[in-house]
């Protein structure tokens, strides 16, 4: 039998719950969440990771074996992953109640800081408003927006809806 991912591309409860690190890591500070569950011909995250916590793949088809414990939450993955499958989550930042997440975001234009923006699951259904804190840009890589969510949609918040483009 095919399994969730296969058929609607979405991941199941728990292929998500499986990506988390221990509670004790996501106390401890900022920390990667690598959602890549199908092996397709991939491993630009090996080499973005200045510290060699994404464990090289003995097959370009493997799948990314995060080191979750050593990982210091740089996000220097998220930008060059090419299937936007790499997240940051900070459940230590802000207020009690929020925690800052970072995505990849490819489309244009892009949010400004500060702005609120509709934040959206899996599915690209809404599930909250979003407040842009930060824009990190490159020439060479896909954009990661820093976004402050309600703590409890950590695991269900993967984008933004795009914004309408802005008259020249």
């Amino acid at each position: 039998m095919s399994s969730k991912i296969e058929n609607s591309g979405i991941p199941s409860v728990e292929q998500i719950g499986s990506s988390l690190p221990s509670r004790e890591r996501r106390n401890s500070g900022p920390y990667a969440v690598i959602e890549c569950w199908q092996k397709i011909p991939c491993d630009p995250c090996v080499a973005a990771c200045p510290f060699g916590y994404i464990a090289p793949m003995e097959n370009i088809n493997d799948l990314p074996q995060l080191d979750q414990d050593a990982c210091t939450g740089c996000g220097n993955c998220i930008a060059l992953c090419p299937g936007l499958a790499i997240f940051v989550i900070d459940e230590t930042w802000g207020e009690p109640e929020q925690a800052l997440i970072r995505i990849p975001h490819e489309f244009s234009p892009l949010p400004e800081k500060g702005q609120t923006v509709r934040a959206l699951d899996r599915e690209g259904k809404y599930v909250a408003d979003a407040e842009v804190v930060r824009i990190q840009k490159s020439k060479s890589w896909t954009p990661v927006l820093h976004l402050a969510i309600p703590i409890k949609l950590i695991m269900d918040i993967r984008a933004i809806e795009p914004l309408p483009m802005r008259p020249e």
